[in-house]
């Protein structure tokens, strides 16, 4: 499936978006085109319920994919790029608002705080840092949101099987298991956040492995 590109947006909503969601995703332009199509379709999806994206801020892949659906439909998009990408023009020209930073490191924080919710889209190494860096911080009670990992192609069912490992041989907690969600298509997204329930207040006295 091709992903179409953003001509023309759509007038911007008018209201305060219902939800802000941080959306993880990869800059591959290499990958199976399928990844960029669901990207895309997740994108216009929030666009249409009214929510904000906060994402990487790149113009390839799986991000510029998401953007370009969310501002097909008017969606508000909101990209974090630190400044030697800027550089580089890996910036995504298009957005509502793009915000340079000055590493990484601020780029993750800035991603995560104030969203009302994780999406994990597949993705390489980077991807699975921010990932892994929201389930830590949500084990340790420093956040509370739901966390969903979006399955296109089968991608996260190995990721799956990995942690319940982890948890089987006892480097996590049973009560770890409901620290994320995995749904299959961009449809599920949505419903899913909204019937994930906010993360035990007792986070901390759960996140070490007890006997």
């Amino acid at each position: 499936m091709v992903v179409p590109a953003v001509l023309q947006c759509a007038p911007r909503h008018c209201r305060k978006p219902d939800m802000r969601i941080c959306v993880y995703c990869a800059s591959s332009q290499e990958c199976d085109p399928l990844y960029h199509a669901s990207a895309f379709a997740l994108g216009a999806l929030l666009a249409e319920a009214g929510c904000s994206v906060v994402y990487g801020g790149g113009s390839t892949g799986s991000m510029g994919a998401v953007a370009n659906g969310a501002l097909s439909r008017g969606g508000e998009v909101i990209g974090i790029l630190p400044r030697f990408m800027a550089d580089l023009e890996w910036g995504h020209p298009g957005l509502t608002r793009l915000e340079l930073v000055e590493d990484m490191r601020e780029r993750k924080h800035r991603l995560l705080t104030g969203s009302d919710a994780v999406v994990a889209l597949p993705g390489g190494c980077g991807t699975l840092e921010e990932l892994f860096e929201a389930l830590t911080l949500k084990r340790l009670g420093l956040y509370f949101n739901p966390i969903i990992l979006l399955d296109t192609n089968g991608f996260y069912a190995p990721l799956q099987r990995f942690m319940e490992q982890v948890i089987d041989q006892r480097f996590m907690n049973e009560e770890h298991r409901a620290m994320w969600s995995l749904v299959a298509e961009p449809d599920d997204v949505l419903p899913a956040i909204r019937a994930t329930p906010a993360w035990r207040e007792d986070a901390r006295d759960i996140a070490v492995v007890r006997r």
